[in-house]
């Protein structure tokens, strides 16, 4: 493996920014990880098909990211490639149809506001919800009765070594907080199916489900959303409180007061009091009522 000769090929030869040794909590919600020995911030569909190929020809690993708002990174950081996707990859263009066209790299919250705009509904339920369009797509973001894949009608997506594959909506299998679209594509463009409403009742709609996450969640910290995904018919936040660790800490980690699902950075947090912060919790709640919570934030940079 060649970090090396990666750069030395794609430094100012591709519509990309690459640099070495990039901070990742520069990237990440949390504020948190070391560095990647290589980042490539992708402007062009050239210029991301270029970055795999010549990855996969040094034998670099790679990975994508989006703003980085489902990740921790390790405190050693990542010895692979991290590749954002900027400028194409931020297109939204809206349809006669109802439709709207997204790139992976668009800011969610931008995505909802120009549906809003336009007198669409349907993406309501993705307001407050940080990070891209290709990042919700990939996760299947959104709640235990909605979420965003039963609103994509078709996506392109980039298989390293092939090229440009399109599936429709139907083709994939949408889960709670999963998809079946294989973890080597690279999501590219989606096309969600919308409904037109009106915008005085979708503004109302956001604006309380905004309410209510500002009441329930600890939005002024960094964190990286819920750290556990609920078990069904139950919550991995009040299992977690039943436990009696809201509020605990390790090093500037802390299980937030306000939310037990989630764990904050309060300053100087490494990944360490993190990580140690998600076992203890896992730990107790299989300890006291048998449920094994399945953690849903990833974790880049810590080795097998």
């Amino acid at each position: 493996m060649s970090v090396f000769n990666a750069y030395m090929t794609l430094s100012g030869a591709i519509d990309a920014d690459v640099l070495r040794d990039e901070r990742l909590s520069r990237h990440t919600t949390y504020r948190i990880g070391g560095p990647a020995a290589l980042f490539v911030a992708a402007h062009s569909y050239a210029a991301l098909a270029r970055t795999v190929a010549v990855l996969a020809a040094e034998h670099v690993d790679w990975v994508i990211i989006g703003k980085g708002s489902n990740l921790l990174v390790s405190d050693r950081g990542y010895d692979g490639c991290v590749i954002t996707l900027d400028d194409e990859f931020s297109r939204i263009a809206i349809g006669d149809d109802g439709s709207v066209t997204v790139g992976a790299g668009a800011a969610l919250s931008k995505v909802v506001n120009e549906a809003l705009k336009a007198g669409l509904s349907g993406l309501e339920f993705c307001v407050g919800i940080p990070g891209t369009a290709g990042g919700a797509i990939s996760m299947d973001a959104g709640t235990r009765h909605e979420w965003i894949g039963r609103r994509v009608r078709d996506l392109v997506v980039l298989r390293p070594g092939e090229g440009l594959h399109r599936y429709q909506g139907s083709d994939v299998e949408w889960g709670y907080r999963s998809t079946s679209i294989p973890t080597s594509e690279i999501i590219l463009e989606a096309t969600l199916a919308l409904e037109p409403g009106s915008r005085a009742e979708i503004t109302a709609d956001m604006e309380e489900r905004l309410r209510r996450r500002r009441e329930a969640q600890p939005l002024g910290a960094p964190s990286c959303g819920s750290v556990f995904r609920n078990p069904p018919e139950r919550s991995a936040g009040i299992l977690v409180e039943s436990c009696g660790l809201k509020g605990a800490s390790c090093g500037g980690a802390q299980i937030s007061p306000e939310h037990a699902n989630f764990i904050v950075n309060r300053g100087g947090a490494t990944a360490a009091d993190v990580i140690a912060l998600i076992g203890r919790a896992h730990d107790e709640v299989l300890a006291r009522y048998g449920v094994d919570l399945a953690c849903e934030v990833k974790l880049l940079g810590f080795g097998a």
